[in-house]
């Protein structure tokens, strides 16, 4: 993504200033916004942007130390890539009964330990099956140098893991398994000379509550100006930390777009159906049933039979 300042940019409007950007993270600034516009954008972020999670799982075989609903639920936290989203249709959407390839991913597990030391299974070996809506979603994410991904469990000698897992879009307001961020950073006024803060201390506040690196952005109280009692934050500090299944900057922009779908939805609802035609879908899946990383997602009547199916 380019960062550079776009020509011609009004010095009243919204302005962003990156300040680090990594594949992991990205830190920016936010500036000539109101507080209620950035603390928007970061609640957004961190529940209300889709992204792919497991979220049935069916069962053939289980011969290790941890309940099927233990497995499915570290099944249900592992990041799945979930590049051009828009490609999945939700399910709730869609016409098929319970999922197909145009709302879903499948993805199939088989490990069987024959030797005799202790086997770990990894999210490597979650297998893809095809065809999916597009060739990068539903595919784990594994950033370690090993390329092994996260442990989903241990076997010994003689056990046995297959299933079959459906991934399915989501938010993070719905399960935190769609959740697309690990953390998101969020200060404004770093020297606190809007006195929103009153810090508690024992004998000196500046020694026991140390400047964060934010407060280098911006200078400090004045001791001889007078308090200025209507004054209002305009400069904000992000860090917005991906767990894997988008990019950073990404994840910034789905969020601005789902702020744009939201604020479209209002005045299509004040103004009539001629305002916010074409808004995105978004929003938690009806029904409920037990799937990967908790209950959520199946058919009411299905639950038992699509969580661990046949003898699991």
């Amino acid at each position: 993504m380019d960062y550079d300042a776009i020509d011609g940019l009004e010095e009243a409007g919204p302005r962003v200033t990156v300040r680090e950007a990594a594949s992991g993270h990205v830190d920016f600034t936010l500036s000539n916004v109101e507080l209620a516009f950035a603390n928007s954008l970061r609640r957004v972020m961190l529940a209300e942007i889709p992204i792919m999670a497991i979220d049935l799982v069916e069962v053939e075989a289980n011969t290790s130390v941890l309940a099927d609903e233990f497995i499915a639920h570290r099944l249900g936290l592992i990041p799945l890539n979930s590049k051009q989203i828009e490609d999945v249709v939700y399910t709730r959407d869609c016409q098929c009964e319970q999922y197909c390839e145009n709302c879903s991913v499948t993805l199939t597990l088989h490990a069987r330990c024959t030797g005799d030391e202790i086997m770990k299974v990894y999210a490597r070996d979650l297998v893809v099956a095809e065809p999916r809506p597009n060739e990068w979603v539903g595919t784990p994410v594994i950033t370690d140098p090993a390329g092994l991904g996260s442990v989903i469990c241990k076997l010994r000698k003689g056990q046995e893991l297959r299933m079959k897992c459906i991934a399915k879009k989501g938010i993070a307001k719905e399960h935190a398994k769609w959740a697309p961020t690990s953390a998101i950073g969020f200060e404004y006024d770093p020297h606190n000379k809007l006195k929103h803060v009153d810090y508690w201390y024992e004998e000196d506040a500046a020694k026991e509550w140390p400047l964060s690196k934010n407060a280098t952005w911006e200078d400090p109280a004045s001791t001889t100006l007078p308090f200025a009692y209507d004054a209002l934050p305009s400069k904000f500090y992000f860090e917005v930390e991906s767990v894997g299944s988008l990019e950073p900057d990404n994840i910034v922009q789905q969020g601005i777009k789902v702020l744009q779908q939201k604020l479209a939805l209002v005045l299509h609802d004040l103004d009539g159906p001629d305002i916010g035609a074409g808004v995105g879908d978004g929003g938690p899946e009806n029904g409920i049933g037990f799937g990967a990383g908790g209950f959520g997602g199946a058919d009411p009547g299905q639950a038992g039979q699509d969580a661990f199916g046949g003898d699991g």
